[in-house]
């Protein structure tokens, strides 16, 4: 027996917490909607509990606006609605990297961390938070607060360990959600009909390189019924049919759905019916498969800036496969008394205030959920190991000053002085909007450099030959297919989206050359439309 869950879900958030309730309240009001029994938010969810948070965003100074999260967060308000979200590159970053393995941010607002698979009521939701960076990609969570102006935007970038992890999942995923888009996902959808509404993306496109690498790969092996992205700021619908392996009957879809940003006359919310079983628990759930995987991948954590490979069969390696068997499974629900329900136990750990010590310092906490979540699953607390480290360099170099001992090998430690990152950590890809900049934003990190992707990436720059790519007139038919309903907000005046964008030039001799350039590398794309609105 199964019924139907109603899900929403939600492009970019950028704080609007209470625009989007207020948007799921009034779509229940006007056109008689049942409240939905789940909110997805698929990126830049912006938990800003305090001024010290405004710090670790990497945004635009104008940017750096308190919204409305921290009342949810100190208990004023309570999100109507069980919200599941994961990290975009608009985020309190500090705040999230307390949450590794995922947990509460707020009553009913759960982070699904770095990556997480969760389950609520029979359905299985798993994520990966951040955006892809080829010059990252490789490291360990080495970045800590304070951040530096590297650090600052390579805390959210994909690493290959949370890939690896996911890569590790054999059952069946329902729903997964990533920040920016699976690359290639848009020649399985009405690509005219993108590139009418966003064509800066054309050279892109056309080269197969809009995207993400890393979730492409994640799709084609999870092959999950829905997965839902935000990031470039424009609603798009596809059906992905795969290739049916030797233990399918029949071979699977996904349905793929990306949002706009939540502003007003904005595709930025979808509802959907999903069919569940209504016997399973209405508690949210730790996945124990998910579990089994951390357990299993437990000692290859790591927290250092240099880059590392993943184990894989290539002779260089004694263990390559980290999944895990159904006696694993088994244990994770012997060890938990078959009683895998989320605590609820949130607490508010910021001491910071939203109105006093504006100027206060953001810290590296260890956040007392995941310290029950790992000592419960005998799991490493990424911070915890990053402070060991911390501390072991600054006793390294304090008796190395008390021997005046000086290393004549002149190679410099894995660290900085600072232990917060390296400069090595510069995103050249950055478009960041300066004063004079309308609401819209520039699409920082959005894509990431040909020539390192394509060494990391060479086989997955080409779309598989088996999957049958669907016609660009065909593709309308897949929002139909994947929800019956969507909403800006009426409620609101119609934005002024017509305010051009201006981008800042990376040198000053480019001012002096009276050309204004992009740290991107295909700026002949911007060159023609420097107006249009494209997604962070």
């Amino acid at each position: 027996i199964t019924s139907k869950m109603r899900v929403a879900v939600s492009g970019c958030c950028h704080g609007a917490l209470d625009k989007m309730f207020e948007t799921l309240e009034l779509m229940e009001q006007r056109h008689g909607h049942a409240r939905p029994d789940l909110l997805l938010c698929t990126g830049d969810f912006q938990a800003v509990r305090d001024s010290a948070d405004l710090q670790c965003m990497a945004v635009p100074p104008k940017y750096r606006q308190l919204g409305g999260f921290a009342q949810y967060y100190s208990g004023e308000k309570k999100a109507p609605v069980l919200t599941i979200f994961i990290g975009g590159n608009h985020e309190a970053s500090n705040h999230l990297q307390e949450l590794p393995y995922g947990g509460w941010v707020a009553p009913n607002i759960y982070y699904l961390g770095y990556a997480g698979v969760v389950k609520y009521r029979g359905i299985r939701i798993g994520g990966i938070s951040g955006i892809f960076k080829t010059h990252d990609y490789k490291r360990g969570h080495f970045e800590c607060p304070p951040y530096n102006q590297n650090t600052l935007r390579s805390v959210y970038h994909v690493r290959n360990i949370e890939v690896f992890k996911i890569k590790q999942l054999k059952q069946p995923m329902d729903i997964f959600m990533s920040h920016d888009w699976p690359r290639g996902i848009y020649h399985y959808g009405n690509k005219n009909s993108l590139l009418k509404k966003k064509s800066f993306f054309r050279q892109e496109v056309e080269d197969n390189t809009l995207g993400s690498p890393a979730a492409s790969e994640l799709l084609q092996h999870l092959k999950p019924a829905y997965w839902f992205s935000a990031h470039l700021h424009v609603k798009f619908a596809a059906v992905m049919q795969h290739e049916a392996d030797s233990s399918e009957q029949q071979p699977k879809a996904t349905k793929f759905l990306a949002l706009d940003k939540c502003l007003p006359q904005r595709d930025f919310l979808q509802i959907i019916e999903i069919e569940h079983n209504p016997s399973a628990s209405d508690s949210l759930e730790y996945d124990p498969e998910w579990i089994a995987v951390l357990k299993a991948t437990n000692n290859l954590i790591n927290v250092s800036p240099n880059s590392w490979n993943m184990p894989e069969n290539n002779g260089l390696h004694a263990k390559w496969d980290y999944s895990v068997t159904e006696e694993d499974i088994k244990a994770v629900l012997e060890e938990a008394s078959n009683d895998l329900r989320i605590p609820q136990n949130f607490s508010a750990v910021s001491t910071n205030g939203n109105k006093s010590r504006q100027r206060a310092a953001p810290v590296h906490r260890i956040n007392p959920q995941t310290t029950e979540f790992c000592a419960r699953f005998g799991l490493v607390d990424i911070n915890d190991r990053i402070q060991q480290v911390k501390e072991e360099i600054l006793v390294q170099r304090g008796d190395e000053e008390e021997e005046e001992e000086v290393d004549s090998t002149g190679e410099a430690s894995d660290y900085n002085t600072d232990v917060s990152g390296l400069a090595t950590s510069a995103n050249p890809d950055e478009i960041i909007l300066d004063d004079e900049a309308s609401s819209e934003e520039g699409p920082d990190d959005s894509s990431d450099q040909q020539s390192d992707a394509a060494s990391t990436y060479s086989g997955l720059r080409r779309l598989p030959s088996s999957m049958n790519v669907s016609s660009d007139e065909g593709l309308d038919s897949a929002s139909i297919e994947l929800g019956q309903s969507s909403s800006g907000n009426p409620e609101e005046e119609q934005n002024t989206s017509d305010k051009s964008l201006k981008r800042t030039g990376v040198e000053n001799e480019e001012e002096k050359s009276g050309k204004k350039k992009i740290k991107r590398r295909n700026q002949a794309i911007y060159a023609s439309r420097e107006e249009d609105d494209e997604a962070e």
